[in-house]
């Protein structure tokens, strides 16, 4: 239901962290996604009362949109390069989803990616929030296009980003249903190969290193 602001009023405990309050939002979003977590088990978890949170971020969408900018932040997932651009396409693929299965599986498991798998349905109360993480989907595939183009053609690095992106949702659904990370590897390294496929069907100018 539409998140509303209670009248009563209170301040923050003087204990109380906001970094640590996000984390702990962020780890709850993460593995019961937005409507799965209620505001009793954010302040139960946090520490705090309803109007402490409320005072400290608005509301429970407040608090939510600072744990997914959290979440892209120490996700690690971007750039796609993370040697100044000496990769080959074939590194940057593995070290992308390397790290995608390493964040997505997580210690505990399961959790699989709050940005890609985020609020894909809601309530129409909601809305307003999953087409945020529309935006951000989309702002990572721009991102991975416009890095593809260090081995890849505009026209071929678009479909390959929509390609990446698309894989990356299948291994957060994925994980969420209990598989392994070396199924998950698995699933990667046929991606991998998709996109070299499509490589191969660039003219034989085109700078691609693989």
């Amino acid at each position: 239901m539409k998140d509303t602001k209670p009248s009563s009023k209170g301040g923050r405990p003087r204990s109380f962290d906001r970094d640590e309050a996000v984390e702990t939002a962020m780890q709850l979003f993460w593995r019961h996604g937005y409507e799965g977590v209620s505001l009793n088990m954010l302040t139960g978890a946090i520490g705090i009362a309803p109007p402490s949170l409320y005072a400290t971020f608005g509301s429970k969408a407040g608090l939510f949109r600072e744990a997914v900018a959290r979440y892209a932040r120490q996700s690690g997932l971007m750039p796609m390069c993370h040697d100044g651009g000496q990769s080959t396409l074939d590194t940057a693929l593995s070290g992308f989803f390397d790290r995608a299965i390493d964040w997505i599986t997580g210690p505990d498991g399961g959790c699989g990616c709050m940005i890609s798998s985020g609020l894909l349905a809601a309530h129409p109360d909601n809305e307003e929030l999953r087409d945020e993480l529309v935006g951000l989907r989309r702002d990572m595939a721009a991102d991975l296009e416009d890095q593809l183009r260090d081995w890849l053609s505009p026209d071929c690095a678009g479909i390959a980003a929509s390609f990446v992106c698309m894989t990356l949702q299948g291994l957060s659904v994925q994980a969420r249903d209990g598989a392994s990370p070396e199924a998950l590897r698995a699933m990667a390294d046929l991606a991998r190969a998709g996109v070299h496929a499509l490589a191969r069907q660039e003219p034989a100018a085109s700078p691609i290193s693989v």
